[in-house]
């Protein structure tokens, strides 16, 4: 256990941050399931509707610093790609 008043201090704030990442990266992930459900289902309408709301819960996870802004954009882009292809 810690003993100094800035390490104490700096554990607590460790934990509340790790809460908060593993939430917005598990929330996102459910986001991107239920995305790719709705694709193999052959479902567009829920593909545009679940993309809709997926992409903006991955820019709001690389603001946030949970994941890198690179890996969002990449995300972004073969996300969209996949609901495009079951449109055609």
């Amino acid at each position: 256990m810690a003993n100094h008043k800035s390490a104490i201090k700096r554990i607590k704030q460790n934990a509340k941050r790790q809460a908060r990442n593993s939430h917005i990266r598990s929330t996102m992930r459910t986001f991107v399931k239920q995305l790719r459900t709705a694709v193999a289902g052959g479902d567009v309408e829920a593909a545009k509707v679940a993309l809709e709301r997926v992409v903006p819960y991955i820019d709001k996870a690389a603001t946030k610093g949970v994941i890198h802004k690179s890996t969002a954009s990449r995300k972004i882009s073969r996300l969209t790609r996949l609901v495009n292809t079951i449109q055609a």
